[in-house]
């Protein structure tokens, strides 16, 4: 329920006495203070010409909720009953802030529709946002629009934009039709985030598997496997990489590039991927400084350089969210990044 009208309008002059009246479409009078109102608005300021302002168009209430923003300032917390007054009136405020450029009133004009506008009054609301020039509210109508798609369109509001609004009903649907594509691509992206976590895990085994060794298979110097330290962290890629790793070592199908056996070829390319990352000048993982040296020549002969510069690129940064994920110390933080800025 709105205040009565008299404890509004003492409320509005009781710091001194009001010098100028508004009047409303119904011939109401209300108090106001005409510095207060110059100081908000550049459209008042001008319209300031006696002891009377015309108001018109908006109901009393809403008026009278206008002037109490104003009284109150930007700066100053507004009346106790704001948000009372933006429940009832939120939308005579914001084409009222509008009409008298006053901005700060309308950004808040703007939250408070926004938080309360459903399918069942969207459209009307997207149209005001329209007329008032709210992008922010017309955001936020779009949003509730594609959300629930189903409930608007048993709306008097969408049959009526179907038949007579056809530019705003091409809006609604390139605009679901946008959100749709952004959510393929940030799964899209979110699965390709995924395998380059996989590939930045698996060089870390493979370095582990070849420098320490790990229930199988040791080091290629002979050092047999450590198999006293426990289950690895990474038990599922370890264990994987370890049987890549034998049969590698004794499959009579592979060649250069490892392209007479599929297991082979994908061995083939993670030792690649290691040589790319690797920054060590002695390092025990196999083929390692061979793939160094030969690095440009493969790059030619497969035809992929800018493709597997990015894919090195991607798995390096990977490997840098993974440390600062795991919460690594300090020192080992600054030698990832200092490594990815190496190799970018």
């Amino acid at each position: 329920m709105s205040v009565p009208a008299i404890s509004k309008e003492s409320w509005l002059c009781h710091v001194s006495p009001a010098d100028v009246h508004v009047v409303t479409s119904g011939g109401h009078s209300i108090p106001a203070h005409s510095s207060v109102l110059a100081s908000a608005s550049p459209v008042l300021e001008n319209m300031i010409s006696g002891q009377t302002i015309k108001i018109l168009g908006a109901p009393y209430d809403a008026v009278v909720e206008f002037v109490r923003f104003l009284n109150a300032g930007e700066a100053r917390r507004p009346p106790p009953e704001a948000t009372e007054a933006m429940n009832l009136y939120g939308v005579q405020l914001l084409a009222l802030a509008h009409a008298y450029r006053i901005g700060w009133l309308k950004r808040l004009c703007e939250a408070a529709v926004g938080g309360r506008v459903g399918s069942d009054d969207v459209v009307e609301v997207m149209k005001l946002a329209q007329l008032c020039d709210a992008p922010q509210l017309r955001r936020r109508c779009l949003a509730v629009a594609a959300k629930d798609f189903a409930s608007l369109q048993r709306t008097e509001g969408w049959r009526f934009v179907q038949n007579h609004d056809p530019r705003l009903e091409l809006e609604i649907l390139e605009f679901m039709a946008e959100r749709e594509q952004r959510r393929k691509r940030w799964r899209r992206e979110r699965l390709d985030q995924e395998v380059f976590l996989q590939l930045s895990e698996a060089m870390e085994c493979l370095e582990h598997i070849c420098t320490e060794g790990c229930t199988v298979v040791g080091p290629h110097d002979g050092e047999p496997p450590s198999r006293s330290r426990g289950p690895c962290t990474s038990f599922r890629t370890c264990e994987t990489l370890q049987l890549l790793i034998k049969h590698f070592a004794r499959c009579g199908k592979k060649f250069a590039g490892g392209g007479g056996c599929v297991q082979c070829k994908r061995m083939w390319q993670l030792f690649r991927l290691h040589s790319s990352i690797c920054d060590r000048e002695s390092c025990k993982v196999p083929l390692c400084r061979q793939f160094k040296v030969r690095a440009p020549e493969i790059g030619k002969e497969k035809g992929d350089d800018a493709t597997w510069r990015l894919l090195v690129r991607k798995v390096i940064l990977a490997r840098v969210m993974s440390s600062l994920a795991a919460r690594k110390t300090p020192e080992q933080l600054i030698k990832a990044w200092e490594r990815y800025r190496r190799k970018n």
